[in-house]
């Protein structure tokens, strides 16, 4: 059942303003698991704003979730994965608290949609030198 969740509107301006250009999935989340705000990332791989992050994808892939700890404990978790491929970089997992928003996290993970063995290819005004 989606609940009805007031988000101050400084809290989504400032998420948008520092996560809309990451590279990686990132949410803010309510402590109900409900999905409070998107940057286009998640966007891509299907997170909607409404849903409960816990039902997107399979639901093994959501059983070492540490939102509770980070809630509970007002502190920063992680959580490191294997490779998924031999020579490939595991990702990292993280859920941070959010100063002044007791109810709210942020969730992502970095190495889940970028391969970071793999050289960014910069666009030709900046690989020359001109930007």
């Amino acid at each position: 059942m989606k609940e009805d969740i007031h988000v101050d509107e400084c809290l989504l301006k400032s998420f948008h303003l520092m996560w809309d250009h990451f590279p990686e999935c990132v949410q803010l989340s309510h402590k109900s698991y409900q999905v409070v705000a998107v940057n286009p990332a998640a966007g891509a791989i299907g997170r909607e704003v409404g849903m409960l992050c816990a039902k997107h994808g399979p639901t093994e892939a959501h059983r070492g979730c540490l939102a509770q700890k980070t809630l509970k404990h007002q502190m920063t978790t992680w959580a490191a994965a294997p490779p998924a491929q031999p020579g490939k970089v595991g990702s990292v997992t993280f859920w941070l608290p959010i100063d002044g928003y007791p109810d709210f996290f942020l969730h992502f993970a970095v190495g889940y949609v970028q391969d970071y063995t793999v050289p960014q290819a910069l666009p030709s005004r900046l690989s020359d030198g001109q930007g």
